[in-house]
């Protein structure tokens, strides 16, 4: 498409000449017309007539065919209809070409695609006489044969993108005033130049030509040619970095994906055959220029935000009260810091788009920019568990603000599956886990210490009587104390308060455990109390919101359930189903249950604990409970489990 013009090269270059002066003698009478509305009538027969001429380019081109036949089959041929056969070649060649460059006239009218596609028909037919006179072995044949029609159509071509994309570049009038820079300027005109013409042609000239000229490709072809022509100059000239992240987004994302996937040039362009707009070579240069910037920003802008944050809790100051809790900007710094959304191109991209998912072809090269927010976070929980550390009077409000952040960052990383690899989301979420434990122990431990106390007078005889009530007693403290939390934010708050439910049933299950058992009277009675307890414990966490934790209560009564039944048989059974359920139930854990029941045999347990493991589940995939027993510690079973004889 692009060969070397050879032969008569300076013929060629004399008639793109008259060409242009014959388009600009058009475009200055046009001009002229305008100042003088009393010729506009005329003028317009005038172009009237002139494309009814244009029109029959191809019966023209027929005609003068014809007379070159008969004219070269003769014995002695007038050298005077020679010249003037020439001449009336020359003419039609210039019409030929004028049609060819009027092309992109804007709105083309219909006139102007016949005339168009009158001019593609005549090149087509003055290629196949180039053929035959190509085949002529005898006789004589014209001087100006081969005229080579369709390979000086597409040296006007590239001679039009050429144009068309520099004055582009040049056009000042173009509504680029968002850049920033020169480059980018240039580099959005040219390429909204390209998409729009580009489009014409899929819309209007394809039609004007026959499929096997393939014109839409010839085009695609030749603007990627030109437009890679000038990014490869762009790309070796030293690019600031913010030039740089411009040209790989127009390289990597708006070429590719706004503009050859456009629907209607998308499945047309065969984008196989024109491949990247810049070569390897050139593409990793600046990919590199800008991942070697981003880490080094990222790393800073994390490392400064935590510094600042730092700086303020060591000053004693509170975090500042969003609506109606305590709250602190750092996640959301970090997860714009990380997470990058820029609008570079508002005419192409209709919302933001994830900077390097658009500027960096291999995604798993974000490694070098997300390993900075492991780095980050794992200083950040250092940073945080110092602080607690240091026993300052404002860390409650600061651990209040930083659980929001916790928060926000694992719901931000665990969306992720693009950007980060399961192992690094993996990495970040344990992270995060360690510093909401930290901060959750600030309120917990106070907690755990006054219920510790509190139940220890479970399984005493004025507890299963009634007189004591224990866990009455429990709920008024833990109101008071839970009435501090009010300033924490409410997803925060219930995710507390789901630790803390849990941290009192532990205890609770774990006093039992402990507990012994001297009839059968004390069974039932506690497994009354229990169940009481149960819904006591449920109903306080419920009425604040912590209603996810049903199973809870469900598994009190069914450890009540165990110890009222006296049958056997019946114990086996609700031992399985509570093994089903909670898959982290241990033999250990089996074994302290039992041992609550003062009428089971030694041969009774030795079925329960061999039937529940025939029973329970091969793993816990089945099962969807989540792990209780693992979080009680009956470590005092081994010498219970030699008293009875039952160690295995």
């Amino acid at each position: 498409m692009n060969g070397e013009v050879q032969g008569n090269e300076g013929g060629e270059r004399k008639k793109v000449m008259k060409l242009k002066i014959l388009s600009q003698f058009r475009k200055n009478r046009k001009e002229k017309n305008q100042e003088h509305t009393a010729e506009d009538a005329s003028d317009c027969v005038e172009e009237q007539e002139e494309e009814q001429e244009e029109e029959q380019l191809d019966q023209t081109s027929r005609r003068l065919i014809i007379k070159e036949e008969q004219l070269f089959t003769q014995d002695c041929p007038c050298e005077q209809d020679e010249d003037q056969l020439h001449k009336d070649l020359e003419a039609l060649l210039l019409q030929i070409w004028m049609a060819i460059h009027s092309s992109f006239t804007s709105p083309p009218c219909p006139g102007e695609l016949k005339v168009l596609k009158s001019a593609v028909a005549s090149i087509q037919q003055q290629e196949v006489q180039d053929r035959r006179w190509m085949g002529c072995v005898d006789g004589r044949v014209p001087a100006w044969r081969p005229q080579k029609c369709l390979r000086n159509h597409n040296i006007l071509l590239q001679n039009m993108v050429q144009t068309r994309l520099k004055i582009a570049a040049e056009d000042d009038r173009s509504a680029t005033d968002e850049l920033s820079s020169p480059v980018k300027k240039e580099v959005l005109r040219m390429g909204m130049c390209l998409k729009k013409d580009l489009l014409v042609v899929a819309r209007t000239m394809v039609d004007c030509y026959p499929p096997q000229m393939d014109i839409l490709n010839v085009y695609a072809g030749l603007y990627h040619q030109s437009f890679s022509a000038r990014l490869t100059e762009l790309a070796a000239s030293g690019l600031e970095v913010d030039d740089c992240s411009y040209v790989l987004l127009w390289v990597n994302h708006c070429y590719p994906h706004e503009i050859l996937k456009h629907e209607e040039l998308d499945g047309k362009v065969k984008v196989a055959c024109l491949g990247s707009l810049l070569l390897t070579e050139d593409l990793n240069r600046l990919e590199e220029q800008y991942l070697s910037d981003k880490e080094d920003k990222v790393k800073l802008w994390l490392s400064t935000m935590l510094e600042k944050e730092e700086q303020s809790w060591k000053k004693g100051n509170k975090p500042e009260i969003f609506g109606d809790y305590f709250f602190s900007p750092l996640a959301v710094d970090v997860i714009q810091v990380v997470g990058m959304s820029w609008c570079f191109c508002p005419q192409i991209i209709d919302e933001c788009l994830t900077e390097f998912s658009c500027l960096i072809r291999d995604q798993s090269k974000a490694e070098r920019i997300t390993v900075n927010l492991e780095i980050f976070l794992s200083s950040y929980k250092t940073h945080l568990e110092e602080f607690v550390k240091g026993n300052h009077r404002n860390v409650l409000p600061v651990i209040k603000a930083h659980l929001v952040c916790e928060e926000q960052l694992s719901k931000y990383i665990s969306g992720q599956t693009a950007r980060l690899s399961e192992h690094q989301r993996s990495r970040c979420l344990e992270t995060l886990s360690a510093l909401r434990d930290c901060g959750y122990r600030c309120f917990t431990c106070p907690i755990h210490a006054q219920v510790k106390a509190g139940f220890s007078e479970l399984w005493t005889t004025i507890w299963l009587d009634g007189s004591l009530p224990v866990v009455d007693s429990l709920n008024q403290s833990l109101n008071q104390q839970l009435s501090d939390l009010a300033d924490l934010k409410l997803e925060c708050r219930q995710s507390l308060l789901h630790v803390i439910h849990l941290d009192v049933v532990v205890q609770y299950v774990k006093r039992m455990m402990n507990a012994r058992m001297k009839n059968r009277e004390q069974e039932v009675a506690g497994a009354q109390r229990m169940i009481a307890d149960a819904q006591k414990i449920d109903d306080f966490f419920s009425e604040r919101g912590c209603t996810e934790a049903l199973w809870l209560r469900e598994m009190l009564c069914s450890i009540a359930e165990i110890l009222r039944l006296q049958d056997p048989e019946s114990v086996q059974l609700e031992m399985v189903s509570l093994a089903r359920t909670f898959p982290d139930l241990s033999d250990a854990h089996l074994l302290a249950l039992l041992s609550l029941k003062s009428g089971l045999s030694a041969a009774s347990v030795r079925s329960i604990r061999r039937s529940v493991e025939e029973n329970r589940h091969s793993d816990g995939s089945a099962n969807h409970s989540p792990s209780f027993f693992s979080k009680v510690k009956v470590k005092w079973i081994n010498n219970k489990m030699n008293q009875m004889g039952l160690k295995s």
